[in-house]
């Protein structure tokens, strides 16, 4: 253990004894410093990392801070235990799609969305350079860099990796219509039908949707909710069935918002390289870091060009724009010519617009203001969980993204408070949607970067009432 996460650990452990209080002021960076004799980085480390967690706020020119409910959040959920991988057929677009159409109801509080709330994003200025955009376009615009996409939007992309310490190379770099077009053209480009990717469990709806699609099965991996997939368990099922592929989320996962260490990244890379399979990244959520530093994706890792790196801003600045990107290592030829010969391009205007506002500096700052709204809205979420929940609830702790896995207590039935939750307006995501085995139907995804508003936490005290009726009389579907 590093000397910041010993740290961090000694003063989580006095917050949870109770010890320190909520709204005790931590020691200063200076004093920390004398009594255990380290430096002023380590101290800011392991507050960074107490903070990314919940457990203590800084003030401005004040200090640290302990958190109010940082005493009792709501226990973490344990990695789920799985029978042998198994290559399983994939039949879940149905019931996917009804779930969906269920929660985009008007009026809903939308517990069960993928997206956070529009009033969250710079719409205005986004507006106004698609608008100067428009003014100065040229005929010859619109046909330049066709399949590939706007180079000063690539050029822009390839300099924000560049900054946090990731070289990418602008013509490795294909644009999409957003990233689950980019994650389904790499899934065309590496497998054919009859094969099996790994994915991990429970994983991303959106890639059992794609493995239907293209005649795959899935070989599901049990994944931390912490730390992400089980890379022993990865190998296992990598050399027993042979999949064409992995497809899997190392930062901020959907749906259980686990972060994988950059250790475990390395050794995937390793792994992927050595077994010569790839890797599909999914990393959508990678700018929506609670911690000081964006962390790298696996694709930083990647010496041998086996991990395909997938994102968009569909969720951190455009929602609704289908702007995404990959880039494909020793595959971007084989993507590049799926692309060309399924949708050619992507919306040559958005590209140009997104261009246009990322030469400014409001990026950054809209980063910035849309981080800190999410992290206080999942600690608003977890406190609501941990006071309205029946005993035995669990619930993911993420340090970035918008996404919390809660795992219901014994008696609860995901599928049966789904029902129950949209009769009142209130949606959720339940568990087996997000299985090739339809596992987990005793576990929800929330969504805690909807618009957070007065409905918000009776909603959560509801859906918290439900399940204790449910334990106490039995389930009702």
């Amino acid at each position: 253990m590093t000397r910041y996460a010993a740290m961090a650990a000694d003063i989580a452990q006095s917050i949870h004894a109770g010890v320190l209080q909520p709204g005790d002021k931590l020691p200063s960076v200076r004093s920390c410093c004398a009594a255990r004799g380290v430096s002023p980085s380590t101290v800011f480390q392991a507050y960074y990392l107490l903070e990314a967690r919940g457990l203590i706020r800084a003030r401005e020119r004040s200090g640290y801070y302990v958190a109010s409910g940082a005493h009792h959040p709501p226990p973490e959920p344990e990695i789920a235990r799985l029978p042998p991988p198994a290559s399983l057929t994939v039949d879940v677009s149905e019931r996917v799609f009804s779930i969906l159409q269920a929660s985009f109801q008007p009026g809903t509080v939308g517990l069960g969305s993928a997206f956070p709330a529009p009033q969250h994003f710079p719409w205005s200025k986004l507006a106004q350079s698609l608008a100067a955009c428009a003014r100065q376009a040229q005929p010859h615009d619109l046909l330049d860099d066709l399949s590939t996409g706007h180079s000063g939007l690539r050029r822009h992309i390839a300099r924000r990796y560049l900054a946090d310490g990731m070289p990418l190379h602008m013509d490795d770099m294909v644009i999409t219509n957003g990233a689950l077009e980019a994650l389904n053209l790499c899934l065309s480009a590496v497998t054919r039908p009859g094969g099996a990717v790994v994915v991990e469990s429970p994983c991303f709806y959106g890639a059992l949707q794609a493995l239907e699609r293209l005649g795959l099965q899935a070989i599901e991996v049990p994944t931390h909710p912490r730390d992400g997939i089980d890379l022993q368990a990865l190998e296992a099922a990598i050399t027993t069935h042979r999949p064409q592929a992995i497809w899997l989320m190392s930062n901020f996962h959907n749906p259980l918002g686990s972060l994988m260490p950059a250790p475990h990244k390395q050794a995937l890379c390793d792994m992927a390289a050595r077994l010569q399979i790839p890797v599909i990244e999914d990393d959508v959520y990678g700018e929506l870091y609670f911690s000081a530093r964006r962390p790298l994706p696996i694709k930083a890792y990647d010496r041998a060009g086996w991990v395909l790196h997938c994102s968009s801003f569909s969720k951190c600045l455009a929602p609704g724009w289908r702007i995404g990107w990959v880039t494909a290592g020793r595959f971007t030829q084989a993507v590049a010519r799926q692309k060309l010969t399924t949708s050619i391009s992507t919306n040559a205007p958005a590209q140009a617009a997104l261009a246009h506002y990322l030469e400014g500096v409001g990026y950054d700052k809209h980063l910035r203001q849309l981080r800190h709204i999410l992290l206080t809205q999942r600690d608003a979420m977890a406190q609501a969980i941990a006071q309205y929940f029946p005993p035995g609830t669990r619930a993911t702790r993420p340090e970035g993204g918008y996404l919390m896995w809660v795992e219901l207590p014994e008696g609860c039935d995901a599928l049966a408070l789904h029902q129950q939750a949209l009769t009142a307006g209130i949606s959720l995501a339940p568990g087996p949607v997000f299985s090739a085995s339809q596992r987990f139907e005793r576990c929800i995804r929330l969504n805690f970067g909807l618009q957070w508003d007065a409905r918000t936490i009776p909603a959560l005290q509801q859906l918290g009432q439900w399940c204790a009726e449910m334990q106490q009389h039995g389930i009702r579907r």
